[in-house]
Order: C-alpha cells, then sequence, then structure tokens
C-alpha cells in the first residue's frame, strides 16, 4: 500500500513538504534493523553514547538558521522567537549530566557469601511519535535519553513538521550516531498500528491527542509492551488575593496565547480572586490588543497563524458555542483574521464549566476567567477536569501553594510560573493526560528495565 504525507503551510495553504510512507514490509525491515544494531550500540561505554549523543544535538543547532523559517512555514510560529534549540539542548544537556547518576547499579548488599545489585537494561527499540507544536523539544524528551540509555530509536514525527525527524536524524548521523541506531521513518496509521501489535517495538512513547493514546494502547494490547503517553490539557491557573497581579497577567496570559496557544501545558482556564478579578481582566485584555497577529515571517509578527486550519475552526466553535451560552467576549476581532488559520485570540468571562471551552482541550489562543472567593472553590473548579498535566498557582506564600498543590489532581504544580518544563523534574500527568514520565532520573527508568543479580559466593 503507497501513500504520500503532505505538510500544508498556514502561511498560505501552499503545500510545504510531501514524503511517501513505507510500505509494511518496508517498516518492519526498519524495526529489525533497529533491533539489530541495538545491541552494539548498548555495549558502547555509556560516556561515549553521550558524547554521540550531545555532538548531534550540537549539530541541530547549528542548523538553526534554517530551522527557525522552516518552523515558521510548517506550524506558523514566528520567527523572533528563534526556534526551540534553547530548550532542546537544555533538556538533552540534563538528561546527559545525570545518565551515570541515573542509570547506575543500585547496590542492595554485599558481604561474604552473597552480591546482590539491580542493573538498568534499555528496553531494546523505543518508538517515539512526536507532535507538531514543539517539533524539536517533544522528540528529543525522549530520543536523547532512549539513546544514552543503550536503546535504538524509530521516530515518527507529524505530517504537520513532516522534515523535523529528517532533520533530526540528519544531524545525529552527522555526528556519527550510526543509521540503524536512531532512524526517522514516515509511516501510515495503519503501518504504525501494524508495527506495535506485530511487537516491533519493545518500548512505544506518544505525544499527541487523546484519541491517538488510545489508539496505541489498543495497539499494544496483548503484546506486553511499554507504552508512555502525554496527552490532552485543559491547565489551570488560580490567581490568589497576595499574589502579584501584574507578574500574573503576564505569564498567565503569555501562557495562554504564545504558539497561539498550541502548548501541551499552555493556560486554557484562569481562577482569580475576586479581590483580584477586576483588575486582572482589565491587565489581561490590554496584553491581547497588544498582540501582533500575521505572517510568521515577518519579525513584527508576536501570534502567527494555527497550525492548520481545522484547529482554528474548532477553538472558533467553542468560542461561539461559549457566546451563545452567555459568555463575554473581550477582544474585537483583529483585522487580520482571515477566517482560517490566522484567528484573533480571544479572552471570554462570564464563563462556566458547562461550557466547551471550559472543560474541552482548546490548544489555541483563548482562555476563560472565572471569579473565585476560596482556596476550596479554586480547588473544585481546577480538579472539574478530565485532564491533569499542570497547574499555576500565584500567591507569595509557599506553604499555601504546597498546600493547595496537594489537592489538585495534576503533573505539575508550579508557583508563580507556568508554561516550562524543567529537565530535573519528571514531566508527566494523570487522568485523561496520560500516564508515565519523562526527562529527570524517572525518564530513564522508563526508558529501561531492571535486572536483579543475586549471587551467592559460597555453597557450603
Amino acid at each position: 500500500m503507497s501513500g504520500m504525507l503532505t505538510c500544508i503551510s498556514p502561511i498560505d495553504g501552499s503545500v510545504f513538504a510531501e514524503r511517501p510512507v513505507l510500505s509494511a514490509d518496508e517498516a518492519f525491515a526498519a524495526a529489525a534493523r533497529a533491533k539489530a544494531a541495538q545491541k552494539n550500540w548498548a555495549a558502547r561505554p555509556l560516556q561515549e553514547r553521550i558524547d554521540l549523543v550531545m555532538a548531534g544535538v550540537a549539530a541541530v543547532g547549528a542548523m538553526n538558521d534554517e530551522i527557525v523559517p522552516e518552523l515558521a512555514k510548517m506550524m506558523g510560529r514566528p520567527v523572533r522567537y528563534g526556534g526551540e534549540f534553547g530548550g532542546f539542548n537544555e533538556r538533552a544537556s540534563h538528561m546527559a549530566d545525570i545518565a551515570a547518576e541515573s542509570l547506575a547499579d543500585i547496590q542492595v548488599g554485599e558481604d561474604d557469601t552473597f552480591k546482590r545489585y539491580i542493573k538498568r537494561l534499555p528496553h531494546g527499540v523505543v518508538f517515539v511519535v512526536a507532535p507538531w507544536n514543539y517539533p524539536y523539544m517533544t522528540a528529543i524528551n525522549t530520543v536523547a535519553p532512549a539513546l544514552i540509555a543503550g536503546n535504538s530509536v524509530v521516530l515518527k514525527h507529524s505530517t504537520q513538521t513532516l522534515v523535523v525527524g529528517e532533520r533530526m536524524a540528519q544531524a545525529f548521523h552527522s555526528a556519527g550516531v550510526p543509521e540503524d541506531v536512531f532512524q526517522n521513518v514516515f509511516l501510515s496509521h495503519d503501518v504504525t498500528n501494524d508495527l506495535i501489535a506485530g511487537n516491533a517495538f519493545d518500548f512505544v512513547n506518544f505525544t499527541g491527542s487523546v484519541g491517538g493514546g488510545q489508539a496505541m494502547e489498543r495497539a499494544a494490547a496483548g503484546t506486553f509492551t511499554g507504552v508512555g503517553t502525554e496527552l490532552g490539557g485543559k491547565d489551570p491557573g488560580y490567581v490568589m488575593e497576595d499574589a502579584d497581579l501584574d507578574a500574573a497577567v503576564d505569564t498567565l496570559i503569555d501562557g495562554a496565547m504564545f504558539n497561539s496557544g498550541q502548548c501541551c501545558c499552555g493556560i486554557e482556564r484562569i481562577y482569580v480572586h475576586e479581590s483580584l478579578y477586576d483588575a486582572f481582566v482589565e491587565k489581561a485584555v490590554a496584553v491581547v490588543n497588544g498582540y501582533k497577529l500575521g505572517n510568521p515571517l515577518d519579525e513584527k509578527t508576536t501570534i502567527g497563524p494555527m497550525a492548520n486550519v481545522r484547529f482554528a475552526e474548532e477553538v472558533r466553535a467553542q468560542i461561539a458555542e461559549a457566546l451563545e451560552a452567555g459568555a463575554t467576549a473581550h477582544i474585537e476581532t483583529f483585522a487580520e483574521d482571515d477566517g482560517g488559520a490566522y484567528l484573533t485570540p480571544q479572552i471570554l468571562t462570564g464563563v462556566t464549566h458547562d461550557m466547551r471551552v471550559m472543560r474541552d482541550e482548546s490548544f489555541g489562543p483563548v482562555v476563560g476567567i472565572m471569579k473565585v472567593s476560596s482556596d476550596a472553590e479554586a480547588v473544585a473548579l481546577m480538579n472539574d477536569s478530565e485532564f491533569g498535566l499542570t497547574a499555576s498557582l500565584w500567591t507569595k506564600d509557599v506553604a499555601r501553594a504546597e498546600r493547595v498543590g496537594n489537592e489538585i489532581e495534576t503533573g505539575t504544580v508550579f508557583m508563580n510560573r507556568a508554561d516550562y518544563l524543567d529537565p530535573g523534574l519528571c514531566w508527566t500527568g494523570c487522568k485523561n493526560t496520560g500516564r508515565g514520565g519523562g526527562l529527570s532520573v524517572i525518564g530513564f527508568q522508563n526508558l529501561t528495565r531492571p535486572k536483579s543479580y543475586h549471587l551467592k559466593k559460597v555453597t557450603s
């Protein structure tokens, strides 16, 4: 079965790139090559693997001048923001720095009669399915630690960012990572399903939609292949009465609108204490009215088109339904809003949790703001969601943030910041956001398996 993957640029609807998909036979052969190459890769000294991976990371950095406009053309992020290499390098570097300690044998005890310890061994072939919204940073979360731990990696990237996997593979191969150890592949959904169901991989890491994650788990059912998922989000911010109001507005609105709202941990709903509510809304509206919507290749543009017209259509539908149900829109339609991918960023008040815009993932430049009178009310609203990735708390009281954070069903609790991934912490979620965890020492644990050694030295 043949087919073609096509990346449509949100800038003007033109075809940016096309790539043919692999047939089932070709795909299984690629996975088999990855499996055959993995043992020799794992046998190399850890430091050698680290050095090769970091050389690959540096080679990606050397391409940045080409990558930044390429990203703008593929998914619409303005060039003024400079791409993703800062976070890409930070995450890979941290995982390289902690690798020796994270992958070291766990010593249980040794005396004259016994030696006992636990090793961490690579799974084998790790299949990484990466999303388009931060295509380099999300991919490196798994690619770098998986390779460092001794796995081979097969990367399937989103059609919307079709050339990213090619870029990464080219860079890593130029640095000396063997071609069969790190492969970029173009696959149809059916062949992807067949590979997972056919035990072609030893671990699957998927970042994307809830439906996509469910498809991955269904494909792996009965194979005992581990599946790690990072899926949808509806991340809340809570502004308490003692918060730094200006900092809260600037950070939360940026967290809601940056990258046209297309962030896994973007802020999609905000709860503000009644004493600060009116001032928060006024300042937030002023911030958004200062944005410049336009062509992402223009240095003056601060918010570009959404990556695909259908994504913008979903956001418009959520906004329209909310307005029909009594919500208030605070941002007049921008002149550059074309009814397609170029979408006016929006702030809504008068919203309730009966509205989809406060329940369903929007993944676009819209945020609803609600007034609350207590921590208990805010916690109940924050937890009234099928998702749980991050929550952003705004207060001067660390103990209060910890106390409230303990009650929130989420993977990460932020205090006085939002929309950031610290590679020293586990990136994880709960509920329909998925399961598993990336980065940190836990990321290495998830990309390896334990093997116990119970060695008896004497038999009499």
